[in-house]
């Protein structure tokens, strides 16, 4: 296959591919045997082998092929040149019609710190092995700082380690201010921020005991606490922005088809298994388990491909009912885009697997969402047995202290805070049915919403009862008292 022709192979190209390209030393061709990486119709990423050796080949086509080409270099040149540690360039081109090529030596068995993360991120808060890699990534931040870069698109997945040494990759992403001198000030908290706000929010607290760790790397400046969590959140604002248009598009997270006669989304990972649930998904809920049925939406837990999940169908009850429901999002997929904002925030939900909206002339009917299954019992379920004397768990009712600090910061209100919405789930409160969600651009919209989401809470127990009143003191009673 020629370079140019990968333009128009799709995301999922068949392997191998023999691309025939050329250096200094003659043609030769690229076998691409792996595929990593795939943004359609513009790069492609992968292993192969070229001239006998293995290479990571970073291929580039389409109409901004060349700025990208150049780019890249750009920036692999930078880091090579301050002697930070990156794969070796072996070889390069751009060629007018076809496209570009980077090669590099694949560092055989090395793994990303963002790979390493995934493995430690479920033990607790900063836990040895969790510190371990912060460290390390901050420490190679710190030095690409020294000496005058930075990368833009700064994640643990551009940082490979290899026996106990950090790859720094992804040339694409770095820039430079005065190479070999120390960036300035406001450039290092504009990217630790990037860094940052990666992190999930229960770090938030140990920021500053980072921060240490890259201080013991590059000391240059003093980096005060104040303006660089200005930064964190300016740049979380942003990356949830841009996630929420990410879940309603087609890209690598998420898989995303619109037309005239319908709308449906599946994360990436879970297309093959969710076409055929949405496909059969009333069959399925005819066959499942039903929790409510009839009226404006039906939910059932079912059973597809050896795994338990649940299906909310939305109804149109009517002609009347259609006519107030074509011309608006549907109800699934506020819910969808709602889930994946808590899922993105880190606040617990069964994750949002798929979502379809049947049309017809782009006017909006039935609609579908299909999320995980929590087994936990609700919360009224859980508590029964203290309503009267009140010794509910402290550990449950510490979570349901974090739960509402969580949903006050983001300033979220659920809109339908029964208990039979709040499910006990791996040591946290989940929150599902989220067709009433919000999260509030102001505290003065957010306030009243509280106070109705608080109230509705309330009355899942008599207010005589010792449940309620150990409850009622602990949680904030308006989101002033909160802080």
């Amino acid at each position: 296959m020629r370079l140019s022709e990968l333009k128009n192979a799709g995301r999922s190209p068949s392997l191998p591919l023999n691309i025939p390209l050329a250096d200094a030393a003659g043609p030769a061709e690229l076998q691409l045997l792996s595929l990593l990486r795939v943004l359609p119709g513009q790069r492609y990423v992968g292993a192969g082998v070229w001239r006998g050796r293995p290479v990571l080949a970073k291929l580039l086509v389409g109409s901004k092929a060349a700025r990208h080409f150049q780019r890249e270099r750009d920036g692999v040149h930078l880091l090579a040149d301050q002697g930070l540690t990156t794969p070796q360039l072996l070889a390069d081109g751009l060629k007018d019609g076809e496209g570009g090529w980077l090669l590099f030596d694949f560092i055989e068995g090395a793994e990303s710190l963002g790979e390493t993360w995934k493995q430690v991120e479920h033990l607790p808060v900063l836990a040895d092995m969790q510190g371990a890699v912060l460290a390390e990534a901050l420490g190679a931040i710190g030095q690409m700082h020294r000496r005058g870069l930075w990368q833009e698109d700064l994640h643990l997945d551009n940082l490979l380690r290899q026996r106990g040494r950090l790859y720094l990759i992804d040339g694409g992403g770095v820039c430079a201010e005065t190479p070999g001198q120390p960036l300035s000030r406001q450039k290092v908290l504009e990217n630790l921020g990037v860094f940052f706000a990666q992190l999930p929010k229960s770090l938030e607290p140990f920021t500053e005991e980072l921060l240490v760790y890259y201080l013991l790397s590059n000391g240059e400046h003093a980096l005060p606490m104040e303006a660089l969590q200005k930064q964190i959140d300016k740049v979380r604002r942003w990356r949830l922005k841009d996630f929420l248009i990410k879940c309603g598009r087609e890209c690598t997270l998420f898989s995303v088809q619109r037309g005239a006669f319908g709308l449906r989304a599946i994360r990436r990972e879970e297309e093959a298994a969710m076409v055929p649930v949405l496909e059969q998904a009333d069959a399925l809920l005819d066959q499942g388990h039903l929790y409510k049925t009839g009226g404006a939406a039906s939910v059932g837990k079912v059973e597809a491909g050896g795994r338990t999940l649940v299906i909310k169908r939305y109804n149109i009850k009517g002609f009347a009912h259609w006519l107030k429901r074509f011309w608006r999002p549907s109800r699934a997929w506020h819910s969808w885009r709602e889930g994946n904002r808590l899922v993105f925030l880190g606040i617990a939900t069964p994750k949002p697997l798929a979502v379809l909206e049947k049309r017809f002339l782009w006017l909006r009917s039935r609609a579908y969402l299909v999320t995980e299954y929590l087994p936990g019992p609700d919360i009224i379920e859980r508590f029964a047995p203290y309503v009267e004397s009140g010794a509910a768990p402290e550990n449950e009712l510490l979570a349901l202290d974090h739960l509402f600090a969580e949903l006050i910061r983001e300033r979220i209100s659920h809109g339908d805070f029964k208990g039979h919405n709040l499910f006990w789930q791996q040591d946290r409160w989940a929150l599902i049915d989220l067709d009433s969600m919000c999260q509030h651009a102001s505290a003065s919209s957010f306030a009243p919403a509280y106070a109705r989401d608080r109230a509705r809470f309330m009355r899942n127990w008599p207010e005589s009862s010792a449940l309620y009143q150990v409850i009622d003191q602990r949680l904030p009673k308006d989101i002033s008292s909160a802080a």
